[in-house]
Protein backbone atom coordinates (compact mmCIF):
# COMPACT_ATOMS: atom_id res chain seq x y z
CA UNK A 1 0.00 0.00 0.00
CA UNK A 2 2.83 2.32 0.12
CA UNK A 3 2.39 4.29 -3.22
CA UNK A 4 -1.38 4.30 -3.09
CA UNK A 5 -0.79 5.88 0.86
CA UNK A 6 2.04 8.23 -0.37
CA UNK A 7 -0.94 9.25 -3.60
CA UNK A 8 -3.15 9.56 -1.40
CA UNK A 9 -1.23 11.70 1.59
CA UNK A 10 0.94 13.65 -1.26
CA UNK A 11 -2.49 15.80 -1.86
CA UNK A 12 -3.93 15.82 1.61
CA UNK A 13 -0.36 17.11 2.74
CA UNK A 14 -0.12 19.87 0.10
CA UNK A 15 3.45 18.37 -0.14
CA UNK A 16 5.88 19.81 -2.66
CA UNK A 17 6.93 16.40 -3.60
CA UNK A 18 5.48 12.72 -3.17
CA UNK A 19 5.39 11.90 0.60
CA UNK A 20 7.65 9.08 1.97
CA UNK A 21 5.95 6.16 3.51
CA UNK A 22 8.07 4.20 5.90
CA UNK A 23 7.78 1.17 8.48
CA UNK A 24 4.56 0.41 6.96
CA UNK A 25 3.18 -2.75 8.95
CA UNK A 26 0.37 -4.28 10.54
CA UNK A 27 -0.73 -4.34 13.85
CA UNK A 28 -1.90 -7.22 14.99
CA UNK A 29 -4.71 -7.87 17.95
CA UNK A 30 -7.33 -5.97 15.90
CA UNK A 31 -10.48 -7.98 14.62
CA UNK A 32 -12.90 -5.13 13.33
CA UNK A 33 -10.84 -3.38 10.94
CA UNK A 34 -7.34 -3.71 9.75
CA UNK A 35 -5.38 -1.60 11.79
CA UNK A 36 -1.90 -0.30 10.14
CA UNK A 37 0.84 2.04 11.53
CA UNK A 38 3.19 3.82 9.63
CA UNK A 39 5.33 7.06 8.95
CA UNK A 40 5.18 9.79 6.99
CA UNK A 41 7.37 12.32 5.43
CA UNK A 42 6.23 15.71 3.14
CA UNK A 43 7.67 18.96 2.77
CA UNK A 44 5.81 22.28 2.98
CA UNK A 45 7.50 25.25 1.26
CA UNK A 46 10.87 23.30 1.30
CA UNK A 47 10.53 22.51 4.70
CA UNK A 48 10.68 19.06 5.48
CA UNK A 49 7.75 17.82 8.06
CA UNK A 50 7.63 14.18 9.65
CA UNK A 51 4.49 12.11 11.71
CA UNK A 52 3.87 8.77 13.16
CA UNK A 53 0.26 7.70 12.00
CA UNK A 54 -2.48 5.02 11.63
CA UNK A 55 -4.61 3.39 9.58
CA UNK A 56 -7.62 2.23 10.02
CA UNK A 57 -9.16 0.39 6.69
CA UNK A 58 -12.34 -1.73 6.68
CA UNK A 59 -11.88 -5.54 6.13
CA UNK A 60 -13.73 -8.15 4.25
CA UNK A 61 -15.03 -9.35 7.09
CA UNK A 62 -14.85 -8.89 10.65
CA UNK A 63 -16.33 -9.90 14.81
CA UNK A 64 -18.61 -6.60 14.70
CA UNK A 65 -20.36 -4.85 11.91
CA UNK A 66 -19.63 -1.23 12.32
CA UNK A 67 -19.44 2.18 10.08
CA UNK A 68 -15.84 3.77 10.54
CA UNK A 69 -18.04 7.09 10.10
CA UNK A 70 -18.98 6.06 13.75
CA UNK A 71 -16.15 5.26 14.81
CA UNK A 72 -14.33 8.58 13.55
CA UNK A 73 -16.94 10.79 14.80
CA UNK A 74 -16.66 9.48 18.69
CA UNK A 75 -12.94 9.89 18.37
CA UNK A 76 -13.27 13.46 16.98
CA UNK A 77 -15.99 14.36 19.76
CA UNK A 78 -13.38 13.39 22.50
CA UNK A 79 -10.54 15.26 21.18
CA UNK A 80 -9.47 18.18 23.48
CA UNK A 81 -11.18 16.07 26.19
CA UNK A 82 -10.12 14.82 29.45
CA UNK A 83 -10.66 11.44 27.75
CA UNK A 84 -7.07 10.89 25.99
CA UNK A 85 -7.79 9.77 22.05
CA UNK A 86 -5.47 9.92 18.83
CA UNK A 87 -6.22 13.14 16.78
CA UNK A 88 -8.57 12.56 13.61
CA UNK A 89 -6.71 13.49 10.04
CA UNK A 90 -8.48 12.14 7.35
CA UNK A 91 -12.04 9.87 6.79
CA UNK A 92 -11.80 8.67 3.28
CA UNK A 93 -15.51 6.59 2.05
CA UNK A 94 -13.86 6.16 -1.48
CA UNK A 95 -12.37 2.39 -1.94
CA UNK A 96 -10.36 3.45 -4.62
CA UNK A 97 -7.41 4.78 -2.85
CA UNK A 98 -6.37 1.60 -0.80
CA UNK A 99 -9.28 -1.17 -1.99
CA UNK A 100 -11.56 0.05 0.99
CA UNK A 101 -12.53 2.64 2.81
CA UNK A 102 -10.57 3.74 5.71
CA UNK A 103 -9.46 6.50 7.97
CA UNK A 104 -6.19 7.59 9.33
CA UNK A 105 -4.98 9.05 12.68
CA UNK A 106 -1.84 10.27 14.15
CA UNK A 107 -0.03 7.68 16.36
CA UNK A 108 0.54 7.72 19.70
CA UNK A 109 4.01 6.80 20.47
CA UNK A 110 3.75 5.95 23.87
CA UNK A 111 2.39 2.95 25.97
CA UNK A 112 1.13 -0.80 24.91
CA UNK A 113 -2.40 -2.80 24.85
CA UNK A 114 -1.09 -5.87 25.12
CA UNK A 115 -3.55 -7.41 27.50
CA UNK A 116 -1.04 -10.05 29.69
CA UNK A 117 1.64 -7.72 29.80
CA UNK A 118 -0.08 -5.60 33.06
CA UNK A 119 0.36 -8.57 34.92
CA UNK A 120 4.53 -8.91 34.36
CA UNK A 121 5.85 -8.00 37.64
CA UNK A 122 7.31 -4.32 36.35
CA UNK A 123 3.63 -3.62 36.34
CA UNK A 124 3.15 -4.24 39.92
CA UNK A 125 3.54 -0.81 41.50
CA UNK A 126 1.51 0.79 38.78
CA UNK A 127 -1.27 -1.39 38.74
CA UNK A 128 -3.79 0.29 41.08
CA UNK A 129 -3.05 3.77 39.43
CA UNK A 130 -3.43 2.27 36.07
CA UNK A 131 -6.94 0.87 37.49
CA UNK A 132 -8.11 3.49 39.26
CA UNK A 133 -7.29 5.96 36.28
CA UNK A 134 -9.14 3.27 33.90
CA UNK A 135 -11.92 3.77 35.71
CA UNK A 136 -11.78 8.03 36.05
CA UNK A 137 -11.28 7.94 32.49
CA UNK A 138 -14.53 5.77 31.95
CA UNK A 139 -16.71 8.37 33.97
CA UNK A 140 -15.12 11.24 31.90
CA UNK A 141 -16.41 9.76 29.08
CA UNK A 142 -19.85 9.20 30.79
CA UNK A 143 -19.99 12.58 31.56
CA UNK A 144 -19.54 13.49 28.35
CA UNK A 145 -21.99 16.40 26.91
CA UNK A 146 -22.56 14.39 23.33
CA UNK A 147 -25.08 16.69 22.05
CA UNK A 148 -23.11 19.57 20.55
CA UNK A 149 -20.89 16.88 19.34
CA UNK A 150 -19.71 15.02 16.08
CA UNK A 151 -21.49 12.16 17.57
CA UNK A 152 -24.62 13.86 17.31
CA UNK A 153 -24.44 13.95 13.58
CA UNK A 154 -24.21 10.27 12.75
CA UNK A 155 -26.14 8.54 15.68
CA UNK A 156 -29.28 8.57 17.44
CA UNK A 157 -29.81 8.67 20.81
CA UNK A 158 -32.59 6.24 22.76
CA UNK A 159 -34.58 7.16 25.48
CA UNK A 160 -33.97 6.62 29.22
CA UNK A 161 -36.67 3.72 29.20
CA UNK A 162 -35.75 1.95 25.96
CA UNK A 163 -31.83 1.86 25.85
CA UNK A 164 -31.76 -1.54 27.31
CA UNK A 165 -34.26 -2.76 24.78
CA UNK A 166 -32.59 -1.32 21.52
CA UNK A 167 -29.34 -3.21 22.04
CA UNK A 168 -31.11 -6.85 23.36
CA UNK A 169 -32.81 -6.16 19.60
CA UNK A 170 -29.48 -5.28 18.00
CA UNK A 171 -27.45 -8.22 19.69
CA UNK A 172 -30.44 -10.83 19.01
CA UNK A 173 -30.76 -10.13 15.70
CA UNK A 174 -26.45 -10.47 14.93
CA UNK A 175 -26.93 -13.95 17.06
CA UNK A 176 -29.86 -14.97 14.76
CA UNK A 177 -28.50 -13.77 11.13
CA UNK A 178 -24.90 -15.66 12.46
CA UNK A 179 -25.09 -18.41 14.27
CA UNK A 180 -24.05 -21.71 12.41
CA UNK A 181 -25.47 -23.96 15.39
CA UNK A 182 -28.11 -23.70 17.90
CA UNK A 183 -27.16 -21.37 20.71
CA UNK A 184 -29.82 -22.56 23.56
CA UNK A 185 -27.68 -20.81 26.51
CA UNK A 186 -27.36 -17.38 25.06
CA UNK A 187 -31.43 -17.71 23.92
CA UNK A 188 -31.74 -18.43 27.61
CA UNK A 189 -30.11 -15.36 28.51
CA UNK A 190 -32.03 -13.09 26.12
CA UNK A 191 -35.13 -14.45 27.39
CA UNK A 192 -34.50 -13.66 30.96
CA UNK A 193 -32.96 -10.10 29.65
CA UNK A 194 -36.50 -9.45 28.07
CA UNK A 195 -38.56 -11.45 30.99
CA UNK A 196 -36.02 -9.24 33.71
CA UNK A 197 -35.89 -5.51 32.61
CA UNK A 198 -33.94 -3.59 34.18
CA UNK A 199 -34.18 0.06 35.70
CA UNK A 200 -34.67 2.81 32.98
CA UNK A 201 -30.73 4.57 32.63
CA UNK A 202 -30.32 7.54 34.68
CA UNK A 203 -28.50 9.12 31.73
CA UNK A 204 -28.08 8.57 28.01
CA UNK A 205 -24.40 8.75 27.39
CA UNK A 206 -21.48 7.80 25.33
CA UNK A 207 -21.04 3.80 25.39
CA UNK A 208 -17.78 2.88 24.37
CA UNK A 209 -19.31 -0.55 23.73
CA UNK A 210 -15.49 -2.30 24.02
CA UNK A 211 -13.74 -0.38 27.26
CA UNK A 212 -11.58 -2.80 28.75
CA UNK A 213 -7.83 -3.67 29.12
CA UNK A 214 -6.43 -3.95 25.87
CA UNK A 215 -8.71 -0.98 24.14
CA UNK A 216 -6.14 1.39 25.82
CA UNK A 217 -2.81 2.72 26.01
CA UNK A 218 -1.24 2.32 29.06
CA UNK A 219 2.15 2.61 30.34
CA UNK A 220 3.94 2.81 34.07
CA UNK A 221 2.80 6.23 34.32
CA UNK A 222 -0.88 6.11 32.97
CA UNK A 223 -3.25 5.44 30.46
CA UNK A 224 -2.47 7.51 27.20
CA UNK A 225 -5.17 6.60 24.67
CA UNK A 226 -8.20 5.00 24.51
CA UNK A 227 -8.61 3.43 21.06
CA UNK A 228 -11.27 0.73 19.35
CA UNK A 229 -14.32 2.91 19.34
CA UNK A 230 -15.88 0.98 16.87
CA UNK A 231 -18.97 -0.29 18.69
CA UNK A 232 -19.41 3.08 20.59
CA UNK A 233 -23.05 4.09 20.56
CA UNK A 234 -25.65 6.02 22.92
CA UNK A 235 -27.21 4.30 25.35
CA UNK A 236 -27.26 3.36 29.48
CA UNK A 237 -23.73 4.18 30.36
CA UNK A 238 -23.82 0.88 32.99
CA UNK A 239 -23.47 -0.83 29.95
CA UNK A 240 -19.98 0.13 29.67
CA UNK A 241 -19.35 -0.45 33.65
CA UNK A 242 -20.53 -4.25 33.53
CA UNK A 243 -18.63 -4.79 30.50
CA UNK A 244 -15.42 -3.26 32.06
CA UNK A 245 -15.95 -5.46 35.55
CA UNK A 246 -17.19 -8.86 33.56
CA UNK A 247 -14.99 -11.83 34.35
CA UNK A 248 -14.33 -12.28 30.53
CA UNK A 249 -12.16 -8.65 30.86
CA UNK A 250 -11.45 -8.36 34.79
CA UNK A 251 -7.95 -8.02 35.17
CA UNK A 252 -7.72 -7.20 38.87
CA UNK A 253 -6.17 -4.45 38.38
CA UNK A 254 -8.38 -2.99 41.71
CA UNK A 255 -10.85 -4.96 43.38
CA UNK A 256 -14.70 -4.19 41.91
CA UNK A 257 -15.83 -2.74 44.51
CA UNK A 258 -13.26 0.01 43.84
CA UNK A 259 -13.82 -0.12 40.78
CA UNK A 260 -17.56 0.83 41.28
CA UNK A 261 -16.77 3.77 43.82
CA UNK A 262 -13.99 5.10 41.53
CA UNK A 263 -16.36 4.88 38.78
CA UNK A 264 -19.09 6.85 40.73
CA UNK A 265 -17.45 9.68 41.75
CA UNK A 266 -16.07 10.28 38.57
CA UNK A 267 -19.29 9.73 36.66
CA UNK A 268 -21.50 10.96 39.04
CA UNK A 269 -24.19 8.80 38.94
CA UNK A 270 -24.70 5.78 41.24
CA UNK A 271 -24.88 1.95 40.50
CA UNK A 272 -28.13 0.48 40.56
CA UNK A 273 -27.12 -3.40 41.61
CA UNK A 274 -30.20 -4.55 39.69
CA UNK A 275 -29.07 -2.92 37.28
CA UNK A 276 -25.73 -3.88 36.70
CA UNK A 277 -26.61 -7.33 37.00
CA UNK A 278 -28.89 -7.16 34.36
CA UNK A 279 -26.03 -5.48 32.27
CA UNK A 280 -23.76 -8.19 33.47
CA UNK A 281 -26.04 -10.90 32.00
CA UNK A 282 -26.27 -8.91 28.60
CA UNK A 283 -22.65 -8.45 28.23
CA UNK A 284 -21.75 -12.25 27.92
CA UNK A 285 -24.97 -12.49 25.19
CA UNK A 286 -23.23 -8.87 23.93
CA UNK A 287 -20.28 -11.05 23.69
CA UNK A 288 -21.56 -14.13 22.39
CA UNK A 289 -22.86 -12.27 19.75
CA UNK A 290 -19.78 -10.81 18.70
CA UNK A 291 -17.63 -14.75 18.44
CA UNK A 292 -20.38 -15.21 16.31
CA UNK A 293 -20.52 -12.50 14.08
CA UNK A 294 -16.44 -13.90 13.38
CA UNK A 295 -17.17 -17.36 12.98
CA UNK A 296 -19.82 -17.14 10.66
CA UNK A 297 -17.66 -14.46 8.33
CA UNK A 298 -15.05 -17.53 8.32
CA UNK A 299 -16.83 -20.11 7.85
CA UNK A 300 -18.71 -18.53 4.96
CA UNK A 301 -14.76 -17.58 3.43
CA UNK A 302 -15.60 -14.04 3.38
CA UNK A 303 -12.19 -14.03 6.11
CA UNK A 304 -9.33 -16.09 6.16
CA UNK A 305 -8.19 -13.91 9.12
CA UNK A 306 -7.47 -16.88 12.16
CA UNK A 307 -8.64 -14.61 15.17
CA UNK A 308 -12.28 -14.83 13.78
CA UNK A 309 -11.75 -18.68 13.69
CA UNK A 310 -10.03 -18.93 17.27
CA UNK A 311 -12.56 -16.55 19.09
CA UNK A 312 -15.26 -19.32 17.80
CA UNK A 313 -13.03 -22.36 19.04
CA UNK A 314 -11.71 -20.86 22.28
CA UNK A 315 -14.38 -18.20 23.42
CA UNK A 316 -17.85 -19.17 22.97
CA UNK A 317 -17.76 -22.58 24.95
CA UNK A 318 -16.54 -19.77 27.62
CA UNK A 319 -19.03 -17.53 27.28
CA UNK A 320 -21.79 -20.07 27.78
CA UNK A 321 -20.39 -20.45 30.83
CA UNK A 322 -20.17 -16.97 31.60
CA UNK A 323 -23.94 -16.29 31.10
CA UNK A 324 -24.81 -19.27 33.07
CA UNK A 325 -22.96 -17.68 35.78
CA UNK A 326 -24.03 -14.17 35.74
CA UNK A 327 -27.79 -15.67 35.35
CA UNK A 328 -27.07 -17.87 38.66
CA UNK A 329 -25.99 -14.60 40.33
CA UNK A 330 -29.04 -13.25 40.15
CA UNK A 331 -31.00 -16.72 41.05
Amino acid sequence: MEPELSAYLSARLNSDRPVVVANLSRIPGGASRETWKFDATWTNDGSSRSAPFVLRKDPPASLVESDRAVEYAFYRAFQGTDVPVPGMRWLESDSTHLGAPFFIMDRITVGETNVRNISEPHYEGSKTMIGRRMFEILGAIHRFDWRDSAIAEVVAAPTLAGAWEEQVNYWEEMIGRNEISPQPIARAGIRWLRSHPPPPAARVGVVHGDYRVGNFLYSQEGIHGVLDWEMAHLGDPIEDLAWAVHELWHRDLIPRDECIEVYERASGLRVDADSLHWWDVFNGVKAQGIWLTGAKSFNDGRSSELILAYAAYALINGTDEAILRSLGRGA
